[in-house]
């Protein structure tokens, strides 16, 4: 029945309709969480498993040395910049739709790598792959911190945890496999079963937001046009300083130095923006800044403690990948056990997951102090007991870091943190690698030095056969003891700070 308007009076709107009621978290979103979770599994695995085959990805391309090494840096540098900008284009195009895109590019292009013709096509494939790869982390964050309950929250994010402990080890393991039976193309086709499942979960259980294209009238062109090119240019600098020898290197100079000078001046432009990327006023939240700083120290420490026995074992036993595997599945595969059993004790009340992580850097601190007492004798054993400490120390050291990162954030401020923790994330395993390379280097150079001259001063030297083979051994020994022991302080000195900085943290679940 139609409203009969009096004579005189102003008709008025209709009321805006109601939002839409949130999804009821149920079987279809979990297969969508679960189809992100796996989607940023394989693209993480794609990246780790291509640096450790590239030499036989080398051998069959034809591709020499330095040329391999850009293969590496401009994908990482496409993955960092797109975890700098994927969720602001989630929110603008939508979850589902940005997610299953990311999936479909990511699988084509690693579909295409093994038939590109030249070393330019491959360099474009891979930075469209890293781009599409580097936006899916991110996406996960989002999507435990929108749809999980209160109650079971933490266990998404324990998920996304596997990203940083599961996957970077399980990536020489993969590598050995597929190069060792299938042939050197699966590094690139290994996305694909995997990208395929992830796709199907992802288009049938996210739900599917309206596009909000009104937020490009107050598109941040300024900060994309200074943020891009800078983060861009550090990771290049970084990745590539060791192999040009740092700022002896004209270009290095102009990658750090330009990129830095971008950077601060995107950081500018987003603390007034309306709209920016990045929102810098949250790192006034305490706990948001300690768990950023620390994630930094975290992932040097993951990275070193994966890098140290492998780059040992095939430089003195000259180990094949498929050997060291078991040393990396040690802690891999524990870890989808420990990720929820630590998940489960920060989703106690009475727990301070401050403590747990001061627990689980002190783990990890025991084990690269166990490691600096190694020897040229050491063989794939001898690593056992090291990766076993490790097995519940690297979730201890990670998931509370995300409980505190996002523990009462607003629904609106949740695409910020996800690009500020996913963007420290990606650039502090780049810093990680440019600083591990440059100080195995110098140590290298160190105790060559010393035992050349202490040998030089024995007449008999000249005579002792194998002497270059033993001494390049103690070399190699010496320098993973030296990063064992730098490894441990870091550990250390990230726990000093805990008491200092973050404040305490309830669960969600007992908010």
């Amino acid at each position: 029945m139609s409203a009969v308007l009096l004579p005189g009076a102003v008709p008025t709107a209709p009321p805006p309709p109601s939002p839409p009621a949130p999804p009821v978290f149920g079987l279809r979103l979990a297969t969508g969480l679960a189809g992100v979770l796996l989607a940023v599994l394989v693209s993480g695995l794609n990246e780790n498993i291509t640096k450790v085959a590239l030499a036989d990805i080398r051998g069959a391309m034809g591709i020499a040395r330095d040329d391999a090494s850009w293969l590496v840096a401009l994908y990482a540098a496409a993955s960092v910049s797109a975890m700098a900008f994927a969720p602001w284009c989630s929110v603008t195009f939508s979850l589902r739709r940005l997610t299953a895109t990311a999936i479909l590019v990511c699988m084509a292009a690693g579909l295409l790598c093994p038939f590109a013709p030249n070393l330019s096509v491959l360099m474009f494939l891979r930075v469209v792959q890293g781009a599409a790869g580097g936006a899916l982390p991110p996406m996960l964050m989002t999507v435990a911190l929108r749809f999980l309950p209160p109650n079971i929250k933490l266990y998404g994010l324990g998920g996304y945890a596997l990203s940083a402990t599961f996957g970077p080890s399980l990536g020489t393991p993969l590598a050995a496999f597929w190069a060792e039976y299938l042939g050197w193309q699966w590094a690139f086709w290994q996305v694909v079963p995997g990208s395929i499942v992830a796709l199907l979960m992802v288009s049938w259980g996210l739900p599917q937001d309206p596009l909000r294209l009104e937020r490009f009238r107050q598109f941040d062109w300024r900060g994309l046009l200074l943020g891009l090119p800078a983060i861009s240019m550090l990771v290049v600098g970084m990745l590539q300083g060791e192999r040009l020898a740092w700022f002896a290197s004209p270009l290095i100079c102009v990658l750090l130095g330009g990129g830095l000078l971008l950077l601060v001046l995107f950081f500018i432009n987003e603390w007034s923006h309306p709209l920016p990327f990045f929102k810098l006023q949250l790192l006034s939240r305490r706990n948001l800044s300690h768990a950023l700083l620390t994630l930094g120290g975290v992932l040097f420490v993951l990275l070193a403690v994966i890098l140290i026995p492998s780059s040992y074992l095939a430089q003195v036993h000259a180990y094949r990948p498929l050997q060291t595997a078991p040393v990396m599945l040690m802690v891999a595969l524990p870890q989808l056990i420990a990720l929820p059993l630590v998940a489960a004790l920060c989703n106690i009340r009475a727990v301070d997951c401050r403590w747990v992580l001061a627990i689980g850097l002190a783990l990890l601190a025991l084990s690269c102090v166990l490691g600096a007492r190694m020897s040229p004798d050491w063989i794939r054993t001898h690593f056992y007991l090291l990766q076993a400490v490790q097995i519940f120390a690297q979730p201890m050291a990670v998931i509370p870091l995300l409980l505190l990162a996002t523990t009462g954030l607003a629904p609106q401020d949740g695409p910020f943190a996800s690009a500020w923790f996913n963007t420290i994330k990606g650039m502090s395993a780049v810093v990680a690698t440019g600083v591990l390379d440059a100080l195995i280097t110098r140590r290298n150079h160190f105790h060559s030095t010393v035992l050349s001259e202490r040998l030089g001063n024995l007449p008999t030297a000249v005579d002792v056969p194998g002497l270059a083979q033993r001494m390049h051994a103690q070399v190699v020994t010496l320098t993973s003891s030296d990063l064992y022991l730098t490894v441990a302080m870091i550990a250390l000195a990230m726990i000093l700070i805990i008491p200092i900085l973050p404040t305490r943290v309830y669960p969600p679940r007992a908010a």
